[in-house]
Formats: structure tokens, sequence, C-alpha cells
């Protein structure tokens, strides 16, 4: 009975470690292809202009080019939130 709540307790260990990484390789990624959760709640438009302003963060702070920036506020411009492949 022991052995079994060891491999459980440790299953459930190393499933928060793991996420654990995953969220912060996520957020130190420069891709960030999401959308903030409460601008999906308020509608589409609040969305683009989320993704808007996150591009524009992105830019200022340095981690995406100017070519990126372009095309990715380009494709906002299209009303579209994201951009398929990575840029």
């Amino acid at each position: 009975m022991d052995a079994v709540v060891a491999v459980v307790v440790t299953l459930i260990g190393t499933l928060i470690v793991a996420a654990i990484l995953y969220d912060l390789v996520r957020m130190i990624t420069t891709d960030e292809a999401r959308c903030p959760p409460l601008a999906r709640l308020r509608g589409r438009r609040a969305a683009l202009e989320a993704a808007e302003r996150w591009c524009v963060g992105l830019r200022l702070h340095g981690q995406i080019g100017s070519s990126t920036y372009q095309r990715r506020m380009s494709a906002l411009a299209r009303g579209e939130r994201t951009i398929s492949g990575r840029t």
C-alpha cells in the first residue's frame, strides 16, 4: 500500500514540475500566439486591440524585429489575430 502511495505522489510531483517548466518556457519565448483571456470575453475587436498592444510591447522591448512587427500589424489590420507559422 505504501508503495502505491509513493508512486502516486511521485507522479503528481512530476506532473507539477513539468507544468511549471512548460509555463516558464512559454513565458520566455518571443512567439506568443495567444490572445489575453479577458480580451476574448470582450469580443473580437477588443481581442484585436489587445493583440496589437501585445505586439507593440514586444517591439518596444526588442523581442521581435521590424519585419516581424510589420507582418503582425498587417495581419491585425486584416482582422487576423495570429499569423500561421512561426514569425
